[in-house]
């Protein structure tokens, strides 16, 4: 059972905006949760989250108030269990399963694809990265599960983005290495990945 019912996401292009704005946010109604904060390229996120009718009032409210300055935004009504976990920072394994990687351009448009592709197949959410300073404002979600499954994620995913003039990626690896997989179920942050030694040439 999800700790907040529904979730809503935004991203505002101006750091000033963002903040006036969530305090708008936070004047409107009483949501459970609220986490703001600067992200790359100079943008301001914030998510919060509570009761259907206070987080629908409240995005309301948000974009009424930072009109100018919001980039794109994501209201989860019934946010899924994997998707409410990810947002907040859980992860899941990829264990031995086919991996799959969805781009995007901004954090909301992220968040809305993973939804749908996990409530329309059997895959796992092993990460959620929202926009962190290396990326460029970039967002990324990675899946695991049968091929026929995560294939089926993606083809829901780029269905859902279809028809955005902004960019959208996403590559499919049916039998991963292992060692990749080790990677990936620990981060695909450079800056806290682990080294792997591998077995072949040596260093002379």
């Amino acid at each position: 059972m999800n700790k907040y019912p529904a979730i809503a996401v935004i991203e505002f292009s101006s750091i000033a905006d963002g903040i006036y704005t969530t305090d708008a946010i936070l004047k409107k109604a009483s949501i459970a949760m609220i986490k703001g904060g600067t992200v790359s390229r100079g943008r301001y996120l914030t998510i919060f989250g509570g009761t259907t009718g206070s987080v629908s009032e409240s995005l309301t409210e948000a974009l009424t108030v930072g009109a100018g300055s919001v980039l794109d935004h994501a209201f989860l009504p019934d946010v899924h269990p994997k998707i409410h976990d990810a947002v907040l920072g859980k992860r899941t394994e990829c264990g031995q399963n086919t991996v799959a990687i969805l781009e995007t351009d901004t954090i909301a448009a992220n968040v809305r694809a993973a939804e749908v592709a996990v409530k329309g197949t059997e895959v796992d959410l092993v990460e959620l990265r929202l926009a962190e300073y290396e990326m460029s404002g970039k967002a990324i979600s990675v899946y695991a599960g049968d091929l026929h499954e995560v294939q089926a994620a993606m083809n829901l995913a780029n269905d859902f983005l279809r028809g955005r003039q902004a960019f959208t990626h996403h590559r499919i690896i049916a039998r991963p290495h292992e060692v990749l997989t080790r990677q990936l179920d620990q981060t695909t942050s450079y800056t806290d990945a682990k080294l792997h030694e591998l077995e072949g040439e040596e260093a002379s």
